[in-house]
């Protein structure tokens, strides 16, 4: 354990985008980035699965390029009334950082959780259909 190199991976996913964002141990310093849209042509396939394991080999062949060893993964969902749970891309994206050779350390949610934020729309009755 000693002498190996950690990062921290923040990925952000949505059910529009995936972001993953690797940066040192103590979030100063960005090492590399990927988003849907650099990998991607179409706007609806930014968020896939497939688009996240893509970004996840380039960063992770990058990161051994430098020689570093495990990375600790903070997933975050997107904020506001939306749904709480992370599209599919963040799950994606672990798996890949995994098969290709990188230690996992701990996986942290980072959601931003509201504390009675703003209300749903639809009114009292609920949408009607």
């Amino acid at each position: 354990m000693t002498g190996e190199k950690w990062v921290i991976a923040h990925i952000f996913s949505s059910f529009n985008n995936t972001i993953i964002t690797i940066t040192d141990i103590t979030g100063a310093e960005t090492i590399a980035r990927a988003s849907g849209g650099m990998i991607a042509r179409a706007d609806r396939d930014e968020s896939s699965p497939y688009t996240a394991m893509q970004m996840a080999n380039q960063l992770a062949d990058k990161l051994k390029e430098r020689e570093i060893k495990g990375v600790h993964v903070k997933v975050k969902a997107a904020a506001g009334r939306k749904a709480r749970s992370t599209a599919p891309g963040a799950q994606a994206a672990i798996r890949t950082f995994a098969r290709a050779g990188l230690r996992i350390g701990k996986i942290e949610d980072v959601s931003p959780v509201p504390h009675d934020g703003t209300k749903r729309p639809g009114g009292r009755r609920g949408r009607r259909v």
